[in-house]
């Protein structure tokens, strides 16, 4: 059973990655293109009102996502699948009852958002508008990708979210520019590309419930599957959800306010930095992948018992995450001025912030998804204790560095590092303490010599390439120093049975090809 779960988790991880790859190039092409065409003040309003209206969203689901993969994947388990049929209506209709009210408010709320948190509330206002609709629509459709997360089934996900959602959106923005080119239409082809991912979601929903048995096998069911248990549930998750979200965005909420006052200046500086924030979360493409492939495996193994299989998946999926993360931190601590110079000539400016940031970014993918394995063993209050810790310093970390006096994006940049730190140590601590299971073993050793021929590499190639040649010296710097440092893991970084395990995969390929 252990080998059958690396199986599926490694195929189904590969497939999303493919699929997070494309929805990372389509929303990193949404950015350049917003950034060329309406400047980094515009960009600046873009990020906070998409951020907000998705951060909203995580809030207003009221954790039913969560609640969608962890219950289905235990009643899948029990064989009473038959049973999510009722859980998932339930907890659509809880998601709904919370979401709709929330985009009602906010829209009439947009004149104060705009004033409270942009140097430009003219420009802002009918943007914050726009964000207000997205919210239904984002929220609904996280819970239907939940419930086929739950069934072990990751391709709605990567169709709805990593997809059709980022692909829709570049595509509506350059439709709705027809009308006019403005953050505000940028906002509103946001919010249609989440309608667009609630059809697939739903969709892909729908289709498998299809395939449940029409009758018997229903089963006695769980306690946590009642309504009354997922508003309970939903009680403490929607909490931690909010702050899942605001972890990774509050420091720039606070930059905004504390240079509100510094008019396009300060707008620019807010569009740099959400510029360096999006950089640096091209560290967590993996991490999200294997998260999302390796919760429902952890609601179940954890409900049976069968510790030893989770805490040797642990092990095996955080080392195989951060191995093939690595190239991605070289890429940003090497070359941080060239990856910036994608957005534009004055986003170069964030070159030191994005340093400093990837510093803090890289411990979570270090010990791996604790906290959707802490979600999925039941011990939301505690995930919800950590986020709480972690926003505190954030902000207040941020109101401190961030200012106009102070150090600005680099301070801002300070406080993301040190919140994300702090989060993920906590959570492995509470993970080793719950569960007694632990990510690090000797195999972690073999990743230190490809870490520093791939960096040494890509360190040299930067170093002899001509000036001014940005975007060569990104393409070839990168492309040798990741080609080094794949070889060297090959040789030196896979254990004996991993290596025949890729020599046996390899093999295969040429006779299945033959057969096709």
């Amino acid at each position: 059973m252990s080998s059958s779960d690396h199986r599926v988790i490694v195929g189904q991880t590969g497939q999303n990655v493919l699929g997070l790859a494309i929805g990372a190039v389509a929303t990193f092409a949404a950015q350049v293109l917003i950034t060329n065409a309406l400047g980094d003040e515009a960009f600046g309003v873009v990020t906070l009102t998409t951020q907000a209206a998705f951060i909203a969203a995580a809030a207003t689901r009221f954790g039913m996502d969560v609640a969608n993969v962890r219950l289905v994947a235990i009643l899948a388990g029990r064989g009473e699948v038959v049973r999510a049929r009722g859980l998932v209506r339930r907890s659509v209709a809880i998601a709904a009852a919370v979401s709709v009210p929330f985009s009602l408010v906010a829209f009439f709320a947009s004149p104060w958002l705009a004033e409270r948190f942009t140097a430009v509330p003219s420009l802002a206002e009918p943007a914050f508008r726009a964000a207000a609709v997205t919210v239904p629509f984002a929220a609904l459709a996280f819970v239907y990708m939940g419930a086929t997360r739950g069934l072990k089934i990751m391709r709605y996900t990567l169709y709805s979210q990593w997809i059709v959602q980022p692909i829709g959106w570049v595509l509506l923005t350059v439709a709705f520019w027809t009308v006019s080119k403005s953050a505000t239409m940028t906002t509103l082809a946001f919010g249609a590309s989440w309608a667009l991912a609630l059809a697939i979601a739903l969709a892909g929903w729908e289709r498998e419930q299809r395939r449940f048995p029409a009758h018997g096998g229903v089963g006695e069911g769980i306690p946590e599957e009642h309504a009354g248990a997922l508003v309970r549930f939903g009680a403490l998750r929607a909490p931690a959800t909010l702050f899942s979200q605001l972890i990774f965005w509050t420091d720039l909420f606070v930059l905004s306010v504390l240079w509100s006052d510094k008019g396009s200046a300060g707008a620019a500086q807010v569009g740099v930095y959400g510029a360096v924030l999006r950089s640096g979360q091209a560290l967590f493409l993996f991490l999200t992948s294997v998260s999302l492939t390796f919760s429902p495996f952890v609601a179940d193994l954890h409900h049976r018992g069968e510790r030893g299989q989770l805490d040797a998946l642990y092990k095996n999926v955080t080392r195989w995450t951060l191995a093939v993360t690595i190239p991605v931190l070289l890429v940003l601590g090497i070359l941080p001025e060239q990856t910036l110079r994608i957005f534009g000539q004055d986003f170069t400016n964030g070159a030191d912030a994005l340093r400093i940031l990837i510093i803090g970014m890289i411990v979570p993918v270090t010990v791996g998804t604790v906290g959707f394995i802490l979600i999925m063993a039941g011990r939301t209050g505690w995930d919800l204790a950590v986020y709480l810790g972690g926003f505190a310093i954030d902000i207040g970390v941020a109101l401190a560095l961030a200012g106009p006096s102070s150090l600005g994006i680099r301070g801002a940049a300070i406080a993301q590092a040190l919140t994300l730190s702090f989060s993920a140590v906590a959570r492995l601590l509470l993970v080793r303490r719950f569960l007694g299971i632990w990510p690090f073993d000797r195999k972690w050793v073999r990743l230190a010599v490809p870490t520093l021929l791939g960096a040494l590499t890509m360190g040299l190639m930067h170093a002899v390439m001509p000036e001014g040649k940005w975007a060569l010296d990104l393409l070839v710097s990168a492309a040798v120093g990741t080609g080094v440092y794949g070889a060297a893991m090959l040789v030196v970084g896979l254990s004996p049975t991993e290596r025949a395990a890729v020599a046996r995969r390899i093999r295969r390929r040429p006779r299945a090809a033959a057969r096709g």
